[in-house]
């Protein structure tokens, strides 16, 4: 059965760092539809945490983010002069801010707990539901949107996605050390897969797509010949 790509939904799932974000936000482009950075939005709440005092020593008082998990407000605005959409976090941009080494190494505490993860499945399946979509995170495939028409687990090796990092956080001029970033995706690898909620792991009809030795193009081109294959309509 072919389906118009206003109405599709890609879900991009995978480990972190292994790009998906870079690819889901190529493929927004290419097929001119929305894109939805979930991991933006666990970041975020991170972020709030942080700065509220609610983690302190990598430990999070989790009443005290229950309290308030439903008055925090995410949103994605496009920046036309940068062409990317920006996260906003309570009318804040805070897309810088949300990539730092302090943010990374709690997010994934607060990603598993399960209220937080409901309240924002809950925004990303709004966001999502007319379709005309991708989004990217640890279980978009399999329980956001489990009904999705493309489903990709992207992966890489542990060091390959610790140099990107590093050499992400270099372009912005930081200073980061590489044995403490491949240290992270390391600890983030084991507790996204362990976790009791919404534990990170390929959907059983996903497409596996490990990128270790493939360009920014290849990895584009790879999935839009997956949609091609599956009879979606779009100009190439």
């Amino acid at each position: 059965m072919q389906k118009d790509i206003d109405s599709i939904i890609i879900a991009i799932d995978g480990h972190s760092s292994c790009g998906k974000s870079t690819v889901a936000r190529d493929l927004a482009k290419v097929l001119n539809i929305a894109y939805i950075d979930t991991g933006a939005m666990y970041r975020a709440v991170t972020l709030f945490a942080l700065k509220n005092n609610i983690i302190k020593d990598r430990k999070i008082d989790e009443k005290a983010l229950k309290k308030v998990i439903e008055d925090i407000d995410i949103r994605f605005r496009s920046n036309l002069s940068k062409g990317k959409s920006e996260t906003f976090l309570n009318g804040e941009n805070v897309e810088d801010a949300i990539r730092s080494l302090e943010v990374s190494n709690n997010v994934s505490q607060v990603s598993a707990l399960g209220f937080v993860r409901k309240r924002l499945v809950e925004l990303q399946r709004l966001m999502g539901e007319k379709g005309g979509v991708v989004l990217d995170g640890r279980d978009i495939g399999t329980v956001v949107f489990p009904d999705a028409d493309l489903k990709i687990f992207m992966t890489a090796s542990p060091e390959v996605r610790a140099r990107r990092r590093y050499d992400e956080m270099v372009a912005k001029g930081e200073s980061p050390s590489f044995d403490e970033i491949l240290k992270n995706v390391k600890e983030r690898d084991e507790i996204d897969s362990t976790r009791s909620e919404s534990p990170l792991k390929k959907a059983p009809d996903a497409i596996v797509l490990d990128n270790s030795n493939m360009t920014r193009t290849e990895q584009l081109d790879w999935i839009l010949d997956k949609l091609a294959e599956k009879g979606i309509h779009f100009d190439k």
